[in-house]
């Protein structure tokens, strides 16, 4: 039996010693630790906190430790050495679903485990108007317009949207990149989405994202846009 890659180590940037530097300071001591298994990871939350402030998409940036997969023991080990530093520092380790058991938070260690309802956190993207901005498609592109209908599954249809392989759908071997030539670029659709377009699951965890942060939950950027003419 074959037992796989090994597993990555986490970035060098947030890694063991230098972990407890990188979370932003909250208004009564030390922030959190936000811990996600990819730099892709990383790229979709700080588009999506961009939505709420510029402020917001820093602090998850400077507070994001990247585990290099599903690695939730790894998340409690580097937030472990964390608070012998900062005793008082939390962690939040978002993991995607992946058809495997939802991992069981372990309070005594100050760390939170978010698992998605969907499979992956790219199943959260499949939003046809804001993968249209981020393409910087216009709105007469009927082909593309076609092309998401026929690849997305219907909206509300939630089950069909967890069983949904979004990961792949929107990679570089996806119907889509085969269309467009390239993989669809996940951040940038994140920060094309508006607040009016995000799951339920996305806003539940940004405000759970603001708590750990130590930042006053504040209410998405609402832009007003002109219509054309």
């Amino acid at each position: 039996m074959s037992l796989g890659r090994p597993p990555k180590p986490p970035d060098r940037a947030r890694s063991s010693a230098s972990v407890q530097s990188a979370a932003p300071r909250g208004p009564s001591g030390p922030g959190g630790l936000l811990f996600v298994e990819g730099p892709g990871d990383r790229a979709i939350l700080e588009g999506w906190a961009r939505s709420v402030s510029p402020r917001f998409e820093r602090s998850v940036r400077a507070a994001t430790v990247i585990l290099g997969g599903r690695q939730p023991a790894r998340a409690r080990e580097e937030l472990r050495k964390a608070r012998e530093h900062a005793p008082g520092i939390r962690g939040l380790c978002i993991l995607d679903r992946d058809a495997l058991p939802e991992e069981a938070p372990d309070a005594t260690a100050g760390l939170e485990i978010f698992t998605w309802s969907r499979r992956h956190i790219e199943s959260y993207l499949l939003v046809p108007e804001a993968i249209r901005r981020a393409l910087r498609r216009r709105d007469h592109d009927r082909w593309l317009v076609r092309l998401l209908a026929d690849s997305f599954p219907r909206p509300g249809d939630e089950a069909a949207h967890a069983a949904l392989h979004a990961k792949q759908l929107l990679g570089p071997r996806g119907p889509i990149a085969a269309e467009i030539g390239r993989a669809v670029p996940t951040g940038r659709v994140a920060r094309a989405m508006r607040p009016e377009e995000f799951h339920p699951d996305v806003h539940a965890l940004l405000a759970r994202l603001q708590d750990i942060l130590g930042m006053t939950p504040t209410a998405p950027v609402v832009t007003l846009r002109r219509p054309r003419s």
